[in-house]
């Protein structure tokens, strides 16, 4: 009888293991979150531009783009951003990655007419995301308050410095261009080609709008920063089941 009511019991154990988990896990983003209300309020402003202004556009860019295209303009994007890759990767000392990643870049603005074609995905050189912010965090530097920018999203005060001085390495697709029309022609088709992307996932979205993007992205940098590595309150919580 003590062994069943232990195993009837274990539902409910369970269960308040991941309520303590998420209150856990809320609690941590809500101290990096002190400039929540100035926050939500950028949020609301960028929410309203995406849906009144970006979202139809977006919509409008995948209805009269063939997939093809669709997908050779962001492995073109992405080859643009090879190089930045690469010197972050040698930031890091990802000495081995930074080999790869040069490998990547020059297979694809070769062989892939500028990256137009993913020529090097397909014989197993696998794409990496590195910029400063998580170059940053590499060496040690915290993270700072979660903030967000009119225009730009969510961002830390760390992945703030870290954008300003990728923009400014002159390694960035956005200085492609002849002048800043140019510039900004560049720029603007690369978000409407990111956001087309999304639409197919904001079904995911549930709950509070702004704290599914706050915690979706500090997840996201976190993951990032870490190699994949992810150190959260679950391995502790968890480990009261033992290995079952």
């Amino acid at each position: 009888m003590k062994a069943k009511s232990a195993l009837s019991a274990l539902p409910s154990l369970f269960a308040l293991a991941i309520c303590s988990v998420t209150s856990q896990v809320v609690a941590l983003e809500d101290n990096n979150d002190p400039w929540e209300g100035f926050n939500r309020k950028v949020f609301a402003f960028n929410d309203g531009l995406d849906r009144y202004v970006l979202r139809p556009v977006a919509v409008g860019y995948n209805y009269i783009t063939p997939e093809f295209v669709d997908n050779s303009v962001t492995s073109m994007y992405s080859n643009a951003g090879e190089v930045l890759v690469v010197a972050n990767d040698v930031a890091q000392f990802k000495l081995t990655q930074a080999l790869s990643d040069t490998a990547r870049f020059i297979i694809n603005s070769t062989v892939g007419f500028f990256g137009v074609f993913d020529v090097a995905s397909s014989i197993g050189l696998e794409r990496h995301d590195e910029d400063f912010g998580q170059t940053l965090g590499y060496w040690g530097v915290g993270s700072g308050p979660y903030i967000v920018l009119p225009f730009l999203g969510p961002r830390t005060v760390r992945d703030v410095a870290g954008n300003a001085v990728d923009y400014s390495s002159n390694l960035s697709y956005a200085y492609f261009g002849n002048n800043y029309a140019q510039d900004a022609a560049l720029l603007g088709l690369k978000i409407v080609d990111l956001r087309s992307d999304l639409i197919a996932s904001e079904g995911l979205i549930s709950g509070d709008k702004y704290i599914f993007f706050r915690s979706a992205y500090l997840q996201r940098r976190e993951y990032l920063i870490n190699d994949g590595v992810s150190e959260d309150a679950f391995d502790d919580e968890f480990d009261v089941f033992g290995d079952e």
